[in-house]
């Protein structure tokens, strides 16, 4: 039984003592309504880890921050919508201590860090952002502006946070803010995501915490298979409240991310289908990993989920497709309890395809696959493929 709790709070990162955040529109966004251009400040010096896209193109924020010495502290993340600042050279990091230079002109900062969303290939509107420093409330604690202004195909914010209370009666907070409906591949990170705590956290703990929350959440998604030049998940500790506890943060941190892992699949860009593939019994669990992340991104998997048709044979082709050890006698297939597919049940009679149909018109359920192999499992996390993906990827510049 553990000896402390976590409780949801409202409010998301206004809860975390000694912490700041705020959003304005300079112009970027035609909505004035809507902020671009956002920041998270501590009024303390915080422990900073992150990681990163795997594409090979990083943007140029990620190249900014990889320029501070290891175990670097910072007290401010600036954040701007609508341009990526990738593929933009040695320019688009120049560009970054140009606005980095102005803003300390307002406000005292420390390694500040930068990060950015939007579209590829063109530099930062420099004097627009900068403007930004002129209109912002350095003191606010509007998490929902901040959330807000870091969406770009979402359809909704994304923010949690909540109190960790522990045995002897002291606490300490987290909160989390992200964004991402699309370009969502399993291969970390795919999205930016910020969470902030109050808690103690010792730099030691940070990597591994950060790393180990990321591989059970964002690292298990998939929207479309694409990877982006600037996803980011960044966890800033300012030690406000002096307490800490590694297995109750543990805890609360992979909670927190799983969840907002599971917010971006379901506003995946015109998704309706939130579905878990669960593949069990594979000759070890990389080869159960493989064939799960090979479901969540197939696009027949993707498209048979949109139109609700339980043609098991996606699946099934989708797995042996995989490469990996794999035989029709020993695989069975359920959807959520419903069994699909085995030997001896190789065809859908009709009163179990009416079944299927109606777990599959669920916004939620799990595909289970048993290989009959080995012990390995895995599960990775998926949504379907609508007509609306295709339109808003179209128009994504205009």
């Amino acid at each position: 039984m553990s000896n402390y709790s976590i409780t949801p709070l409202e409010g998301g990162l206004a809860n975390v003592n000694g912490f700041y955040c705020d959003a304005v529109n300079v112009g970027m966004r035609p909505d004035a309504s809507q902020g671009d251009v956002a920041f998270i400040r501590s009024e303390t010096l915080c422990n900073v880890n992150a990681v990163f896209t795997t594409n090979r193109f990083q943007a140029a924020p990620i190249k900014h921050f990889q320029r501070y010495e290891e175990g670097f502290q910072t007290n401010f993340v600036l954040v701007n919508a609508k341009n990526a600042n990738a593929m933009t050279g040695e320019k688009g990091i120049e560009d970054i201590y140009t606005i980095m230079s102005a803003l300390s002109s307002k406000i005292e900062v420390v390694n500040p860090v930068m990060s950015s969303t939007g579209v590829i290939g063109y530099r930062l509107p420099v004097e627009k952002i900068t403007s930004a420093f002129g209109k912002f409330d350095f003191y606010a604690k509007n998490s929902d502006a901040a959330a807000r202004a870091i969406m770009t195909t979402d359809s909704f914010k994304k923010e949690l946070a909540c109190r960790v209370t522990l045995e002897d009666g002291t606490h300490f907070h987290l909160a989390a803010i992200c964004k991402g409906a699309g370009m969502i591949n399993p291969a970390m990170a795919t999205m930016l995501c910020f969470v902030i705590t109050d808690a103690d956290v010792p730099k030691a703990d940070m990597d591994a915490l950060i790393k180990s929350a990321a591989d059970r959440s964002f690292n298990r998604i998939s929207v479309d298979g694409d990877t982006s030049t600037n996803d980011t998940v960044m966890l800033l500790a300012n030690g406000n409240t002096g307490n800490y506890n590694k297995e109750a943060f543990s805890e609360a941190l992979n909670e927190m991310l799983f969840k907002l892992a599971m917010m971006i699949l379901r506003d995946g860009e015109g998704a309706n289908k939130l579905v878990a593939f669960e593949v069990t019994g594979a000759a070890s669990n990389e080869e159960a990993e493989r064939a799960a992340r090979a479901l969540s991104n197939s696009l027949l998997v993707k498209t048979a989920l949109f139109g609700e048709d339980p043609n098991w044979g996606r699946i099934a082709s989708t797995i042996g497709a995989s490469g990996i050890t794999c035989d029709d006698t020993t695989l069975t297939i359920h959807y959520d309890d419903l069994l699909i597919y085995s030997d001896t049940h190789r065809e859908l009679d009709k009163e179990r395809e009416k079944q299927a149909y109606a777990i599959m018109k669920q916004e939620a359920f799990a595909v289970r696959c048993d290989l009959g192999i080995g012990e390995g499992s895995f599960t990775a996390y998926g949504c379907d493929l609508s007509y609306e993906y295709v339109k808003i990827n179209a128009e994504y510049r205009t």
